[in-house]
């Protein structure tokens, strides 16, 4: 994937630390990897039965409660493992290169305590049921991940970030809209995500565009060429915080004054 020309000044975007908390929010694909060669692991990456990224950058996974790293953790001698989870940001729209960014959570990974498991458990049904949860302490383990550093890599760059940064962060507001809003903009407005075109530059808008991303300051779109892929952030005249401002935005980018958000 690479990004479309831009002029040297860069559209406005979200901070790192907020696009690292937008996508640790949203339930992505993760997998883990052990940092450190230990004979009794093989080095593969796990995913996981579940993930949980909480609001100050700790994970919460479930493994089999034989599982490699259940044991691993178990047998050092502070009771916990060097591990990296990678979350992937995935594309709600089917792209031919779908994975939008990354970010790797570093930390140590230990099993919790059958009385800690459980109210673990509990706090995370309570913002996210899931079924799986209630299998805690019946053949599967649930391990924490205290964070020590984050690294965020997407189209806007590649950023270290300390725990104290992500925690601090909040969400983009449409972290929870964005998938429908995209998707709907996909199937039932082609016609405005081609009106779109007459802001990329001029060796672009010949290719297939596609919505890729909305964040408060602006809709992202990719543009699948033949040969390769580019990535283009248009801007909103002002950051947005709901559908409303959303919608007069994208009448604004359109030069529609009678478009109608979400219909």
């Amino acid at each position: 994937m690479t990004e479309a020309p831009t002029s040297v000044r860069r559209p406005p975007a979200p901070n790192p630390a907020e696009r690292a908390k937008t996508i640790a929010t949203r339930t992505g694909p993760a997998s883990l990897l052990p940092t450190c060669e230990r004979a009794d692991l093989d080095g593969e990456r796990v995913v996981p039965l579940l993930h949980h990224v909480h609001h100050s950058g700790s994970v919460s996974v479930l493994l089999p409660d034989d599982h490699q790293l259940v044991r691993a953790a178990k047998q050092t001698q502070r009771g916990e493992l060097a591990v990296m989870v990678e979350l992937a940001d995935q594309a709600p729209v089917a792209l031919r290169e779908p994975i939008r960014g990354l970010l790797w959570i570093t930390g140590w990974l230990r099993p919790l305590s059958p009385v800690s498991a459980r109210a673990r458990a509990v706090a995370i049904a309570e913002t996210r049921p899931d079924e799986r949860l209630l299998d805690v302490g019946h053949g599967v383990t649930l391990l924490r991940l205290t964070p020590a550093s984050l690294v965020l890599a997407d189209a806007e760059g590649t950023h270290s970030l300390r725990p104290h940064m992500f925690s601090a962060a909040t969400p983009d507001p449409f972290h929870d809209y964005e998938a429908h809003w995209l998707r709907h903009l996909e199937a039932d407005h082609a016609d405005v995500v081609g009106r779109l075109a007459k802001h990329l530059p001029a060796d672009l808008r010949g290719g297939r565009i596609r919505p890729l991303g909305l964040d408060r300051f602006g809709l992202r779109l990719r543009v699948e060429a033949d040969t390769s892929d580019h990535d283009v952030r248009l801007a909103f005249s002002r950051s947005v915080d709901n559908p409303a401002q959303l919608a007069s935005e994208l009448r604004r980018l359109v030069g529609c004054p009678f478009l109608r958000g979400g219909s």
